[in-house]
């Protein structure tokens, strides 16, 4: 693989990455939310090595081929996002401080927002990208324009993993830095946390809401 193409890659994979959206708006919900949102980032970051592990062993081209399971995938991220949304709208997190707050049972009792479990983090971001219709254009439609066959270059599969592995990268570095930087400037302001809160819950929602109208309308 020739450097160049690594690096017009790495350029569209960042314009991309960078675009505020559902991931984006999942990594400053765990920054306020968390004390860090490393494990929230790890999540988002696992949904994208399932996408490039699939899309080495050529899934990803039987998904492209299927017109229905393709709406169904993306109809099941955008219901996930409606409903992550309207979770942060109704109970918008705020900067973990560290202090003892009680039993998870007696503040869900009384209305507060309750801070989930790493385990629930994780998955939790994992599912966001997985399912994440930004994600599947990225490996259906940009990342193959990169490929190259023939001329001593190495195995689609393996070409395919590099660009995975890239875009895994991108991700990470993008998302621990909103993450932090949303903690660090929101950190000491609850008020103005949960109205970035409610703005991200809004973005999942009105994202995951339009996609389920585009693809309903397809059907």
């Amino acid at each position: 693989m020739h450097s160049g193409t690594l690096i017009s890659f790495l350029a569209v994979d960042l314009l991309l990455v960078c675009v505020p959206g559902a991931d984006w708006a999942y990594a400053i919900s765990a920054g306020l939310r968390d004390r860090s949102p490393v494990v929230a980032v790890a999540g988002l970051v696992s949904g994208y090595a399932l996408h490039t592990v699939l899309a080495v062993a050529g899934l990803a081209v039987l998904v492209a081929r299927s017109p229905g399971l393709l709406t169904a995938l993306t109809a099941a991220g955008a219901a996930y996002l409606v409903w992550l949304g309207w979770g942060l709208l109704r109970r918008p997190g705020t900067p973990d401080t560290g202090a003892p707050t009680g039993s998870a049972e007696s503040a869900e009792s009384a209305g507060e927002p309750v801070t989930p479990s790493p385990a629930r983090v994780f998955l939790r971001g994992a599912t966001i990208s997985g399912l994440n219709p930004k994600g599947l254009l990225l490996y259906l439609s940009v990342l193959p324009q990169f490929l190259v066959t023939g001329g001593g270059h190495l195995p689609v599969a393996a070409q395919t993993a590099v660009f995975g592995l890239l875009h895994m990268a991108c991700c990470a570095a993008v998302y621990l830095t909103v993450g932090l930087a949303a903690r660090a400037v929101l950190g000491a302001r609850p008020a103005a946390a949960r109205a970035v809160t409610r703005t991200s819950g809004a973005a999942m929602l009105g994202i995951g809401t339009l996609l389920l109208v585009q693809r309903l309308a397809t059907l």
